[in-house]
């Protein structure tokens, strides 16, 4: 257990993001910007300093704290008092990692200076879907740091994966794989236990015949490049249970087989 948000955070489709301090020299330290909220739920913008729990924990580590400017002012990353980022996706970017890319519901992206704390650009993605708890739009996108110009790019998209949105994902090397998701699959609406995979290079996707173990979405992945493992964490089923589910599987040979489950509980049933 590291910590808890503080008590008056609603957190509903929040986005986390690691922060890279350039003159940062201690490798056991990272920084985390935690931010969302909808006209519903309480807006929230939050940074924590992480330090390894074995490690020797200074003050203001290891919690969430109030993300400030330069004269200590809070600081909300929210384009007006009815943004909607429930669902929203964030990088991090820039020529010195100063800007934060944001897509959000509907089809929205927005660039957000991190010395200046202030917005710099809006735009619309040139999708005909709405992107929300999303992370493949369909689309390859460039931006122009000197003339702060976005170039959109249309993608191949696998037509039984287009409709899908709230499946786990993981990014390694030139690869996105995706696990499980909520979708119309042309004649309902359904809950996937697939897994695809999409090659950034040669533009071309695959599906594989293994599949996760259960119908899954609202699940998280998490890479671990120490180990070379994927893991795969939380979600929902068919049942719309939701679990407190850990299965890993090795980068190099993906097969259901390798799956490992460490846990299943269920939590809560509708």
């Amino acid at each position: 257990f590291i910590c808890e948000y503080p008590s008056h955070i609603e957190l509903d489709g929040h986005c986390v993001v690691k922060l890279v301090d350039n003159n940062n020299k201690d490798r056991n330290q990272i920084t985390l910007l935690s931010f969302g909220g909808s006209a519903y739920t309480k807006k929230h913008t939050l940074v924590m300093k992480y330090i390894s729990v074995w490690s020797n924990i200074s003050k203001n580590c290891n919690e969430w704290i109030p993300f400030t400017d330069n004269r200590n002012r809070p600081i909300i990353i929210g384009r007006d008092e009815n943004h909607f980022y429930q669902g929203v996706r964030a990088v991090i970017g820039g020529s010195n990692n100063h800007l934060l890319f944001i897509t959000y519901l509907y089809k929205n992206i927005s660039v957000f200076d991190l010395n200046t704390f202030q917005y710099i650009k809006h735009d619309k993605l040139p999708t005909g879907n709405l992107i929300y708890y999303h992370c493949f739009t369909g689309l390859s996108i460039e931006y122009d740091e000197y003339n702060n110009t976005f170039q959109f790019h249309q993608l191949s998209v696998y037509d039984n994966i287009a409709s899908f949105y709230q499946y786990a994902y993981v990014c390694i090397n030139d690869i996105i794989l995706f696990f499980g998701g909520y979708g119309w699959n042309g004649k309902k609406w359904t809950i996937s236990k697939l897994v695809y995979k999409y090659s950034i290079r040669e533009n071309k996707w695959m599906a594989f015949q293994n599949t996760l173990p259960n119908s899954l979405y609202k699940c998280v992945a998490i890479l671990s490049e120490e180990d070379n493992d994927i893991h795969i964490i939380g979600g929902q089923n068919d049942k719309n249970a939701f679990l407190s589910t850990h299965m890993k599987t090795k980068v190099n040979v993906w097969d259901s087989s390798q799956l490992v489950m460490i846990c299943l509980f269920i939590i809560y049933l509708f």
